[in-house]
């Protein structure tokens, strides 16, 4: 199938696309990630997940860096704990506008790295998921079968920056 991949980093990048790859999908990434804080950071993220695209061979687009957007929706969430309903809120955002790119391009699923990570909720992700797209949403969760251990097994071996907070501003503190 051909998968939009939502990359959210290219630490988890590296295994969900390699495992994706693997199990004979053709992949394009989908770099939306406008909860990013501060824009350095933002750049290290795309330039990491950009390595990664470019190692494993497949096309990776950026989408626009619209950082006031997720503020604005974001803005009234900012005590909420990490995982809270600010984070399903970044999630909706971001799946929502991988899904858009789905339909516009033509694709035929879509899914997200951010099952990758130990920190995120995978029940949660998949949930918004297949909220947004229904049947065009690939439920994973990419952290089991040692996919969060295999991506830091590649970040170490290909030298990806590897961030120390999930991204927004909420979440530096």
């Amino acid at each position: 199938m051909k998968v939009v991949l939502h990359v959210c980093c290219g630490v988890c990048a590296s295994s969900v696309s390699e495992r994706l790859i693997d199990e004979g999908h053709e992949l394009i990434g989908f770099f939306y990630n406008p909860n990013i804080h501060p824009v350095n950071e933002y750049k290290r993220r795309l330039q990491s997940a950009d390595k990664v695209a470019r190692l494993l061979r497949f096309p990776l687009v950026e989408d626009s860096y619209d950082q006031e957007r997720w503020l604005l929706q974001a803005s009234s969430l900012e005590s909420e704990p990490e995982g809270g309903k600010r984070c399903e809120l970044c999630f909706q955002l971001r799946l929502e506008r991988t899904y858009k790119y789905l339909v516009d391009s033509g694709w035929d699923i879509f899914t997200t790295t951010l099952t990758c990570s130990p920190h995120k909720s995978a029940e949660v992700v998949n949930r918004v998921g297949q909220s947004i797209g229904g049947d065009r949403f690939l439920i994973r969760d990419f952290k089991k079968e040692s996919g969060f251990n295999r991506s830091i097994q590649m970040a170490k071996q290909w030298k990806l920056y590897r961030q120390k907070y999930c991204g927004c501003k909420y979440s530096i503190r």
